[in-house]
């Protein structure tokens, strides 16, 4: 078998001279006839029409590259599919539901989409040839930002529920919806991709059945398509599935993006599955009203009863909710998102803080006392929506940074004899440590935040004495406290959000802040 197509490579996998066609092997038409009228015809294509570039993708039977066409320089997404790996895991009918769905929504015009501009096939591969969404799927915007305020919530969950009345116009249910499947391109406005669990209804009112298999329960109930946190109940107990499904998976997401995590969640598969089956889930404290109210008429164990299913025309029933008020559905396809920015909903206990945070060229590195005005908004210029606090008066200096080896050397041996934490930090001389409740989204999790030589800034769990991860150090770490109690950690991946319950946010910035300069020396915009 010729070797897979490896990251910054400038030649593509190589063909066979001629495509093998037995009844093993997954049969795709080359060509362009299953393609839209108005893309540039593409005949008889192989792998030395394009330039493959590095990973975006993998699956059990596939790997999705970035790749250039040598005649006419587009960027596309191709996935590349192991002809025996398929037929190893019994994926033929999936690679089938794929190419058919991809070729109904391809030739429908809609822009909601990845578009499927050609197949083709050699011996070993089949390559699909799609559009690329230069801004990557949806789940690492929600991860980064920790959760998304109503704004961002109620565009992104409009263009997906535009995308769904399109796709059930065409009789097409897509089963996997989630985060990871909706695709950003380079305006971020979405893609729904993933067509491998997809169902074409022959008939309107069709159903889907074909996971049903009644001579065996135990392999039945194993045997649902999707995703476990996302699968609608009624296709868990095998009755009958309909578009409705996609409705279930619509709520879950919304759920998501207003809390930060999904509704349901273990960490068994057989204890998520009883959870969705007795509706088992909470609403955390500040969970947006409107979009509470949505969600729970979206998350029904009846799929008959889920707001939109006795909808005539559209979803028009979930367009009116006034979670949705003022919002243009038919307008959204040339709407400018709404950007999306850290953002720490508020709850019971305190307001929403928000974060436009960049680093500006023309500010001085450090977090001193003039810095420390300007980020809190005392000199009347504040970055942040909230009212700034007062600073309070720090407590006395360790000085750990300032000593010499021999000294560390002392303190480390010291931390080794009586600190608990000491084996949870690698061996490393710990600076400042503190409890702290570690946010995303509306859930909060206290945890043990230790600063140390390194730099690291591990979290550990206090009650089990478990290391439970890690804040990514870089040059471009920056912190930014927004009152007494929390302060943000802007990473180049993720925002993260934590509270001092005790009122020194700025000690741990100031500590945060002199670690980072007495690492790197330099503000990011000079770092090289």
């Amino acid at each position: 078998m010729p070797p897979p197509p490896t990251m910054q490579t400038t030649s593509p996998p190589t063909p066979s001279t001629q495509a093998t066609q037995t009844s093993q092997m997954v049969q795709v038409k080359s060509g362009s006839q299953s393609l839209p009228a108005n893309m540039i015809p593409v005949t008889k294509r192989n792998p030395k029409d394009y330039i493959f570039g590095k990973v975006i993708g993998e699956g059990s039977y596939s790997t999705v590259y970035l790749a250039k066409d040598i005649h006419t320089n587009r960027e596309h997404a191709i996935k590349v599919c192991e002809k025996q790996q398929i037929i190893r895991e019994k994926k033929r009918e999936q690679v089938r539901r794929e190419k058919d769905a991809l070729n109904i929504l391809s030739n429908s015009g809609s822009s909601l989409f990845v578009k499927l501009y050609c197949t083709f096939q050699d011996a070993e591969r089949l390559y699909f040839v799609m559009s690329y969404a230069k801004n990557g799927d949806l789940l690492p915007y929600i991860n980064k930002v920790g959760s998304f305020d109503a704004a961002c919530t109620r565009f992104y969950s409009g263009e997906i529920l535009r995308a769904l009345e399109h796709l059930h116009d065409l009789n097409i249910m897509h089963r996997d919806l989630k985060p990871e499947n909706i695709l950003l391109d380079h305006n971020m406005h979405i893609k729904v991709a993933d067509f491998g669990c997809s169902k074409i209804l022959e008939q309107p009112d069709a159903v889907d059945n074909s996971i049903l298999n009644k001579d065996n329960p135990r392999q039945r109930s194993n045997s649902f398509v999707g995703t476990a946190q996302y699968v609608s109940p009624e296709l868990l107990t095998e009755k009958t599935i309909s578009p409705s499904s996609d409705l279930w998976a619509l709520g879950c997401i919304i759920y998501q993006m207003i809390a930060g995590l999904p509704p349901f969640r273990s960490r068994s598969e057989y204890m998520l599955f009883k959870k969705i089956l007795n509706l088992d889930y909470v609403y955390p404290d500040g969970f947006n009203a409107d979009a509470k109210d949505l969600v729970q008429k979206l998350l029904v164990l009846d799929p008959n009863e889920r707001l939109g299913t006795k909808d005539n025309q559209r979803y028009t029933s979930i367009r009116s909710h006034p979670f949705y008020n003022g919002l243009d559905f038919d307008t959204l396809h040339v709407t400018i998102p709404p950007p999306i920015y850290p953002y720490l909903p508020g709850n019971s206990e305190g307001q929403e803080l928000r974060s436009q945070y960049r680093v500006p060229d023309n500010l001085e590195p450090g977090l001193d006392d003039k810095q420390l005005t300007r980020l809190l908004g005392l000199d009347g210029q504040s970055s942040s929506t909230t009212t700034p606090a007062p600073v309070p008066r720090p407590r006395k200096r360790s000085g750990i940074l300032h000593m010499n080896d021999e000294e560390k050397q002392h303190q480390l041996h010291q931390q080794k004899c009586n600190s608990k934490w000491h084996s949870l930090v690698e061996g490393n001389l710990i600076v400042k440590q503190g409890l702290v409740d570690k946010r995303k989204g509306l859930f909060a999790r206290r945890r043990m935040l230790m600063l140390t030589m390194g730099p690291h800034l591990y979290y550990a769990d206090p009650v089990t004495m478990t290391l439970k991860g890690e804040i990514p150090w870089s040059p471009q770490l920056r912190v930014e406290p927004k009152n007494f109690r929390i302060f943000f950690v802007h990473t180049p991946n993720r925002t993260y959000y934590l509270e001092d319950p005790e009122g020194f946010a700025l000690e741990w910035c100031k500590a945060i802040e002199e670690m980072r300069v007495n690492t790197y020396g330099v503000s990011p915009t000079t770092c090289t």
